[in-house]
């Protein structure tokens, strides 16, 4: 790799003049990165595909639950369920205020997570009447809001259940329509990325005089207007649905509350009655509009005269009533029996777009205040629940983009794709190996006939040769993860063949700690040792946890934008391709909620288990929980039992690479598993501790012939293959004709740890060194004096480096695209992490 800053002089006065300048010109970037705000077209977030997301097909409506979101959340219920619903309810109060709005907006994130729709069930707090345009316009400001940020499809149902009396804004029939129609008016003008859906309850026992929480603000009932029959009187022959209705123009979707009580159409269940399973066709008889009316009356069906006439689709909001403390039937007789109802009744009504099942667990008053259990996939319901919704053919799974915490850093393993056909990634890559082979030769030649040039210290403890090689890796982390088009980031995102400085920071971080366990041990004792390693451990987690809070509370202060590492945006070059290119997603996505009172504890959960941070900084899950194994592995090491870590090692990288288990929540694990990524760190353990044995095997004549046959060979049957793809097809042979192609695909796509990464690793670590011997002086002379120290603190630069990338991201003006401005501030950057290591700047809190 050529060196990322110029010059081959140890620094002087002229140098520190430049440096003192360059730390001037940083100093004013963060400035100017505080008090201005960030250009036009800098931002990191983009919008979603504009066009709405449709309606599901006929016969295969959307399902999922009314959480209560203080106690449940979609990965608790999609776990129990065993599935993936396709919409999640939630009801938030109207107007919104700043606590609504955020709660909202948390609501959109969880919805988003599984990429279901969001059924926002709007609870007027205010007199219907107080209810004004402005009120509206904030509501389509956050549905606009949602939408850019979750890519959200939110059905609105305003006020639901509108025609009882059991709510503050029932049986009022004038105020309502026209509340509905404001907000109707302002969401649709706004965006076509929310439905307006009208929702009354079930019409049997309507006017519902006998509710036991009957509320109407004004003290008035408009009889004249509710009086549909011209008789004078508000009574069960008027029409439930009708004096509610806003509109067909307001109205996208229509939806009904259809709930099972118990008992039997003649007797409903009482406060104090026992469970009992829904009387049979007792949810076909409520679409039918035959249940529980007290006349024989001949209706029309709520579903034959608003959703048919115009293919309105119909939400559908219900659940089985079930008091745990009351005996009778079961749990499951109760609410399977139900949601079989409901299932059946759907192949003659495909307008049925969507099913909403109550699922908490809350005291009601139809139960005497007992406590109702509405769930059903609690004690073991979730299994035949799915069961029967897949027979049904009832749509589950993502609707939208799915935009959880797993996704969002999957989406961060980008690979390199070096050209406009994946050919050219591979072809690198050979290129690669034939320059390493080449540059093997060379430093056997420099051994031979150029011995001053040699590495002086070979029996000194600190290999200054690794510290060199540890510089150069991580700088090129530096200059990947601040993205600016330079000289530097060309080299390293390239990097070396099929590799990234990732997998060789790791299996580094493993010789050093291989090599330096043995001489601690020598010192403090095996069980110091291994306690010194574990505070070590225990200091890389804390600092982990300031670094993921820092970087957030950073990006809350004025006109601090800290999106670029706190989002990720999808360049479509990871597994799941080009067709998500442009997808952001927030890392963050459940932090705010540490803030409420209390914070939930889901929210408490990811941030100590590392789940969010920024997406620059994840790799640090997987050194701490590296340095945790540290002590085990090394007991064993020490023992002469490596075979058995390497063996337990190979186990784990096979079974993972076919299985693609993911152990912990962390955020590394989907970018960096740990099952596959510790491979490259037990061998770095087993290098480290045995440097010395291999050293002088590998440098005996038959340990020199087998090393370069191994280097040379490697290249010369790439170089083969390539040959043999470059000139029309020609059959490498003994190999198959399509032997390249097989190779990019299997063995050096760069979003998976695969087989020739690792042998590219071996392949540059083995070249490296065989440089660093025989060529030291010159290279230490050009640029030991920057690599060494960055190397020696690697782990204080790599933490560190997450503030620059923020700095640099809130830099005014800046063309990320523009040559000479990266070549600036990448120089700027890397020399300013060098001084701050040469200043000890923070090293008592900072892990080298």
């Amino acid at each position: 790799m050529t060196p990322l800053t110029p010059g081959g002089r140890r620094p002087a006065a002229a140098l520190r003049a430049v440096l003192s300048a360059v730390a001037v010109c940083l100093l004013s970037c963060l400035l100017a990165g505080l008090l201005l705000p960030r250009a036009a077209g800098a931002s990191t977030s983009a919008g979603r595909d504009d066009d709405p997301v449709p309606a599901p097909a006929a016969g295969a409506p959307w399902f999922g639950p009314t959480l209560d979101w203080a106690q449940d959340l979609p990965a608790d219920y999609s776990r129990r369920l065993g599935a993936t619903p396709s919409l999640y309810s939630q009801r938030v109060s109207y107007p919104l205020g700043a606590e609504d709005t955020t709660y909202l907006r948390q609501f959109g994130e969880q919805a988003a997570t599984q990429g279901a729709v969001a059924v926002l069930t709007l609870e007027p707090d205010e007199a219907l009447a107080d209810l004004g345009t402005d009120d509206a316009a904030d509501l389509a400001d956050a549905l606009v809001d949602l939408h850019r940020a979750y890519d959200s499809y939110v059905l609105v149902r305003f006020a639901p259940e509108m025609n009882g009396t059991w709510t503050s804004w029932g049986q009022q029939p004038t105020a309502y329509v026209e509340a509905f129609r404001t907000v109707a008016d302002a969401v649709h003008e706004a965006t076509e990325h929310a439905a307006m859906v009208w929702s009354p309850s079930y019409g049997a026992g309507y006017p519902f005089g006998g509710s036991a929480r009957a509320v109407d603000p004004s003290g008035q009932v408009e009889v004249d207007v509710l009086d549909t029959d011209g008789d004078g009187t508000l009574d069960e022959a008027d029409d439930p649905y009708a004096p509610y209705y806003p509109g067909d123009d307001a109205v996208d979707w229509v939806g009904l509350s259809l709930f099972s009580f118990g008992g039997t159409e003649t007797e409903p269940a009482g406060p104090d009655g026992v469970n009992e399973v829904p009387a049979a066709g007792s949810f076909e008889a409520r679409l039918d509009e035959t249940w529980g009316y007290a006349d024989d009356t001949s209706r029309e069906s709520f579903y034959d005269r608003f959703a048919a006439p115009g293919d309105t689709p119909v939400l559908l909001d219900t659940a089985a009533l079930w008091v745990p403390e009351a005996g009778g039937a079961g749990s499951r007789e109760v609410k399977q029996d139900w949601w079989r109802q409901v299932l059946a009744a759907l192949p003659e009504r495909p307008l049925v777009a969507a099913l909403t099942w109550l699922e908490v667990e809350r005291p009601e008053d139809e139960a005497g205040g007992r406590t109702v259990d509405w769930r059903a996939t609690v004690d073991g319901l979730g299994r035949p629940l799915r069961e029967d919704l897949g027979a049904a053919g009832v749509d589950l799974g993502p609707v939208t983009n799915v935009l959880d915490l797993e996704t969002a850093n999957t989406a961060s393993a980008q690979g390199r794709v070096l050209g406009t056909d994946l050919g050219n990634e591979l072809d690198w890559i050979v290129l690669c190996a034939v320059l390493l082979a080449a540059l093997f030769l060379f430093a056997g030649f420099a051994g031979r006939f150029l011995p001053s040039w040699r590495y002086p210290d070979e029996h000194d403890p600190r290999d200054r040769r690794l510290d060199l090689l540890r510089g150069m890796i991580i700088i090129t982390v530096v200059v990947t993860h601040i993205e600016l088009s330079s000289p530097y980031s060309f080299v390293s995102l390239k990097a070396i063949g099929a590799i990234t400085g990732a997998e060789m920071f790791v299996l580094l971080s493993g010789v050093v700690l291989g090599m330096i366990y043995e001489p601690t041990v020598r010192k403090l004792g095996e069980r110091a040792t291994a306690v010194v390693m574990l505070k070590r451990a225990r200091k890389q987690y804390v600092v982990a946890l300031v670094v993921v809070v820092l970087v957030y509370l950073l990006g809350r202060l004025p006109l601090v934008d800290a999106s670029d590492i706190t989002t990720f945006t999808d360049r479509g070059t990871g597994e799941n391709g080009g067709a998500v290119a442009g997808q952001v997603y927030d890392l963050y996505a459940n932090f705010p909620r540490l803030f409420d009172y209390p914070p939930p504890g889901y929210a408490i959960r990811q941030l100590l288990l590392l789940e969010m941070g920024p997406w620059v900084f994840n790799i640090m899950g997987l050194f701490v929980v590296l340095s945790l194994l540290l002590p085990a592995l090394m007991w064993l090491i020490r023992r002469r039992m490596w075979w058995v870590v390497l063996a337990v090692s190979w186990a784990g990288y096979v079974y993972a690479t076919i299985d693609d288990p993911h152990w912990l929540p962390s955020q590394f694990e989907a970018v960096f598993p740990l099952l596959i990524w510790q491979v490259a760190f037990t061998h770095g353990l087993v290098v480290g501790y045995y440097r010395r044995q291999i050293t002088r095997v590998l440098t005996t004549r038959p340990g020199k012939l087998a090393t370069a046959a191994f280097v040379v060979g490697y290249a010369a049957v790439l170089a083969w293959v390539w040959w043999g793809n470059a000139h029309g097809g020609l059959a490498p042979a003994p190999l198959p004709a399509d032997s390249y192609a097989w190779l990019l695909e299997n063995f050096y796509i760069r979003v998976f740890l695969q087989p020739g990464r690792l042998i590219d690793l071996v392949l540059v670590v083995v070249v490296a060194f065989a440089v660093l011997t025989t060529c030291w002086k010159p290279i230490d002379k050009a640029i030991g004096w920057l690599w060494i120290p960055m190397g020696q603190a690697s782990l204080y630069v790599f933490i560190v480096h997450v503030f620059f990338a923020l700095a640099v991201a809130n830099v005014p003006g800046l063309d990320r695209t523009g040559f000479w401005q990266g070549t600036l501030i990448h120089t700027v950057v890397v020399l300013a992490i060098w001084a701050m290591v040469k200043r000890q700047v923070l090293f008592s809190v900072i892990p080298r």
